[in-house]
């Protein structure tokens, strides 16, 4: 019966750069691509910022940040023109700037 002791066996006639490189790979193969959304997703998502801006709602906003998707679940502080950044506050009382371009989805939770 052959006793296969698997990657023990190659990490000695690796060096340590080598591992960290097979290591970033694996890591890069998590990564999400971000997605492109067209006009009438830009206008419900507006429609529903608007709405949850207006009436002090509660909103799960899912955002790209460091090649994946967030979730934020809190609400509208205010919204900053110049930087187009949206900033929420969530249940924790913790502050979240969020970029308008990065937003993919948002809703109103109750």
């Amino acid at each position: 019966m052959i006793r296969d002791r698997g990657r023990i066996k190659w990490t000695a006639m690796m060096l340590p750069e080598h591992v960290k490189l097979l290591r970033d790979w694996v890591k890069e193969d998590t990564y999400e691509q971000k997605k492109r959304l067209d006009e009438q997703q830009h206008e419900r998502l507006n429609g529903t910022l608007s709405e949850a801006m207006e009436f002090d709602q509660w909103l799960t906003i899912t955002h790209y940040r460091d090649q994946n998707y967030e979730i934020v679940i809190g609400k509208v502080h205010y919204w900053d023109e110049i930087s187009h950044k949206l900033h929420v506050i969530d249940r924790f009382e913790e502050m979240h700037q969020i970029d308008i371009a990065d937003i993919a989805d948002v809703r109103i939770t109750e």
